[in-house]
């Protein structure tokens, strides 16, 4: 390429129902973030529909782009490198970002760079506060994945543990479509949850003694199964029995894990990591345990662009800028390491 690398990303996010584009300088300092939400055009179907996300994305991507570089006050003479997500996630989706952000950088004749989405999400936490040591604990929590993962301070990741069925995120989603309320569910249980008691019901915690892995399809049938019964249920105190059965495996786990590996923090990433009722847990077991916790602003929790522009920048320094031949892949895996010695 004919510039050098430097340090202004313009990152591009589509992976879902989130046309997004954020610019962030050095890896760190966060210039703009621009998020066009597709709740309302997905909520009357109780999930995201692929084909109307995509033409969404089409829609609003040109705009969302103009939108980030304009809150920025950059040019795109200014811009250094565009990074977009190419996978995991739906193909249609990822295509508009794909297809945008190449057509940018040869345009603007800079390095594009393709990011792993979950890789982003485990950049997210470490944006606002980059000064935490390694070893860490990450904390992944979406509505497509639940893992706890480890990270050395050369950004390696070794997988710990993972879900074997349904996502915590998931699993909040179809309560909440079992109980009739509004898409998505995880916003919407958390906040009923709040005036519920959350010992109203014992619901099962799966696989709490076992190991570092998860399973939540049978805490969501325990739902399902306690409603029927009950039909004079109080909508509050399921919400709330829920979200504490949910919460209680996953920092029981979290904190097994992060003694296992000897964690200097623990860090939480995903959508579900804008659970309140989660990052008061984590932050309590943190402050038991003599650990730092890294709980990423809300807009940094859900998809954005801000997480993709700032794993981009540490792909570039590390691995440098991809081909502008290179695809989206919706099956993409994270390069976990068998072992990071720690």
């Amino acid at each position: 390429m004919a510039r050098p690398m430097t340090e202004t990303i313009l990152g591009i996010e589509t992976s879902c129902d989130e046309t997004a584009a954020a610019v962030v300088i050095g890896g760190r300092d966060i210039r703009s973030n621009i998020i066009a939400t597709q709740i309302d055009l997905h909520a009357e179907f109780g999930g995201v529909v692929p084909e109307i996300a995509g033409r969404a994305h089409e829609q609003h991507i040109t705009a969302t782009v103009a939108a980030a570089l304009d809150e920025a006050r950059v040019s795109a003479a200014e811009i250094d490198a565009v990074a977009a997500t190419v996978g995991p996630g739906l193909i249609g989706s990822l295509l508009v970002g794909v297809s945008a952000a190449k057509a940018l950088a040869l345009v603007w004749d800079v390095p594009f760079i393709g990011v792993n989405h979950l890789e982003a999400h485990f950049e997210a936490a470490l944006l606002e506060d980059p000064t935490l040591d390694p070893p860490l604990l990450i904390i992944l929590v979406s509505g497509g994945h639940t893992m706890l993962v480890a990270m050395d301070a050369t950004r390696r990741f070794q997988l710990l543990g993972r879900t074997l069925d349904d996502a915590a995120g998931e699993a909040f989603d179809k309560v909440a479509r079992y109980l009739e309320l509004d898409f998505p569910g995880g916003p919407v249980i958390d906040r009923l949850a709040k005036s519920g008691d959350p010992t109203a019901v014992k619901f099962p915690r799966p696989m709490l003694r076992d190991g570092l892995d998860f399973s939540f399809s049978g805490v969501k049938t325990s739902v399902i199964n306690h409603v029927r019964a009950n039909p004079d249920y109080d909508v509050n105190d399921i919400a709330a029995s829920f979200q504490a059965a949910v919460v209680d495996v996953l920092v029981t786990k979290a904190r097994r894990a992060a003694d296992q590996i000897g964690a200097n923090g623990i860090c939480l990433a995903g959508g579900v990591a804008a659970n309140s009722a989660l990052r008061a847990a984590v932050t309590e077991a943190g402050a038991a345990d003599g650990r730092r916790v890294l709980l990423p602003r809300l807009d940094l929790c859900t998809d954005n662009a801000a997480m993709v522009a700032a794993s981009g920048w540490w792909r570039l320094r590390s691995s440098g800028p991809d081909k502008l031949d290179a695809g989206a892949d919706p099956r993409l895996k994270v390069n976990f390491v068998d072992d990071l010695g720690l």
